[in-house]
């Protein structure tokens, strides 16, 4: 008798910075279920904030545990969705850049022992020795400034790591903790990305780093594709390098499931894991964009990304390891992205979208010459403080206009912003396709699927990406925002720069 042959699908996760996200696709790559678990919501016992525990001085982090419990939680939600597990031939995940997980000297020996009866939060409460800096922590610069002279300068720095120092950046976050606080930095036995730490769960034993991720620590050589004798020495001691472990390719194939998840779910044995990268990365490999293309992901963090084949970095951009096919990867990340936009659509028209674009609505492309930049939080690119500047036609300093220009103003301003500071990168047209509202999440499954099809040799259908524009500019669009450019460039004159 023959056997009813099912389909293949792979299971993609997105620890990001506000929720942690699951989705299932099929051999064609359509999505089949999803689910998520939203942190201050679901979790408001770790009681963040966005996501995030906020200090005094700039220093943002978050709770690992925090991440483990949303596991438990969103794997249950799948359960409830109807996923069927043993149909799952490989997964793979994205996560949040820059953060940095301090594992407990007994860490990696609770992952290897995990009983399926319990859930992972509970046995994994004592496997961590602090919070994890995240990467909306701006208290680092000390560190960066430290890290920048010991290898002869920010440019030098940015030859060799692909970026000038940034706070965010684990390199020198883990050189602040080593300053800091000494004891937390000698318990930790390995130190994860965020990324590499996820991908731990999933393998019952502690990840390598991916080259792509780890190519946003401001540790790596980026030419050579491993850690820089330099960089570890300015940033910790000689055991540094043995806490990141060795880096690894961001197509690898990890090793099968952990035991845990084939016996309390119901995974086959033999689902591979494909090593997590950051988010960024994985949205690049989302997007699935050809040479020559730029993508832009709006997310907590707003970002321009655009494979390339050499390793050169733009002064006010990165350059990391490529997820995919490219050698390299270029990226832009505005700190400013959707957290932003929503507290000030909160400020305006109250808890609903609908209201906002009802707000939009009754305005006109260009403003009436209002325009605005809004930075919840110091900006990336640019460098800049926090603050708030809107300004009339005639460049005349407004302190609130009404809400409708306002709402504009603001998604006004930030789209001027990515155009101008890609433009000044080189790059002169910015297309959008919307695949799916996470192309991180949908990155992580395809990464799955593809790096899976490559090992086994078994081709999938929806390997090859179909393109349809989404959106079409008005005729006018250059008049009325070319302008508005040069409007926008003066503006960031008269704002307070951060060094």
């Amino acid at each position: 008798m023959t056997e009813v042959t099912r389909k293949k699908t792979f299971l993609g996760f997105d620890f990001s910075t506000q929720r942690l996200k699951a989705l299932v696709i099929d051999e064609d790559y359509g999505i089949l279920q999803e689910a998520d678990v939203e942190f201050d919501v679901d979790l408001p016992e770790f009681r963040t904030a966005g996501g995030v525990r906020r200090g005094e001085r700039g220093e943002v982090t978050a709770p690992p545990l925090l991440w483990v419990k949303a596991l438990d939680m969103v794997m249950d939600r799948l359960v409830v969705a109807g996923v069927d597990f043993s149909a799952v031939e490989a997964l793979s995940g994205a996560a949040q850049q820059h953060g940095s997980v301090w594992w407990s000297k007994d860490g990696e020996a609770r992952l290897s022992k995990l009983s399926s009866e319990e859930f992972l939060h509970t046995q994994l409460a004592t496997a961590f020795v602090a919070d994890s800096p995240v990467w909306m922590d701006s208290s680092t610069t000390v560190d960066c400034r430290a890290l920048e002279e010991a290898v002869g300068g920010s440019e030098a720095l940015a030859k060799i790591t692909g970026s000038t120092a940034y706070e965010r950046f684990t390199g020198p976050q883990i050189r602040k903790m080593s300053r800091t606080k000494p004891r937390v930095y000698q318990a930790a036995s390995r130190i994860s990305l965020v990324s590499s730490f996820a991908c731990s769960l999933f393998l019952g034993r502690i990840a390598d780093i991916d080259l792509s991720d780890g190519s946003g620590m401001n540790l790596l050589d980026v030419h050579s594709k491993s850690w820089n004798e330099d960089c570890l020495k300015a940033c910790g001691d000689e055991t540094l390098t043995e806490k990141l472990g060795t880096p690894i390719p961001t197509a690898s194939v990890l090793g099968p499931i952990a035991p845990y998840f084939v016996e309390r779910y119901g995974f086959k044995p033999d689902c591979q894991v494909v090593a997590f990268t950051g988010d960024n990365n994985s949205a690049l490999a989302g997007l699935r964009l050809r040479p020559g293309w730029v993508g832009l992901s709006l997310g907590t963090s707003d970002t321009l990304l655009l494979g390339l084949e050499q390793a050169q970095a733009p002064p006010a951009g990165h350059v990391l390891v490529g997820p995919a096919e490219a050698p390299y990867m270029a990226l832009l990340c505005f700190a400013n992205g959707s957290l932003t936009r929503q507290n000030h659509r909160d400020r305006l028209a109250g808890p609903s979208w609908d209201a906002f674009n009802d707000l939009l609505r009754a305005t006109v492309r260009g403003n009436m010459g209002y325009m605005g930049i809004y930075y919840d939080t110091a900006e990336i690119v640019p460098r800049c403080a926090p603050g708030r500047w809107l300004v009339e036609s005639s460049g005349r300093a407004v302190s609130a206009p009404a809400p409708q220009f306002e709402a504009r103003a603001l998604l006004e301003g930030q789209a001027l912003a990515r155009r101008a500071h890609a433009e000044d990168m080189g790059f002169h047209l910015v297309y959008v396709q919307e695949q799916h509202a996470n192309a991180a999440l949908l990155g992580a499954a395809i990464r799955a699927a593809e790096v899976w099809s490559a090992k086994t040799g078994v081709s999938l259908t929806g390997s090859e990406p179909t393109v349809a524009p989404v959106a079409t500019p008005y005729p006018d669009a250059e008049k009325i925002y070319t302008p508005m450019l040069d409007r926008y460039r003066k503006m960031l004159e008269d704002i307070p720069k951060l060094q």
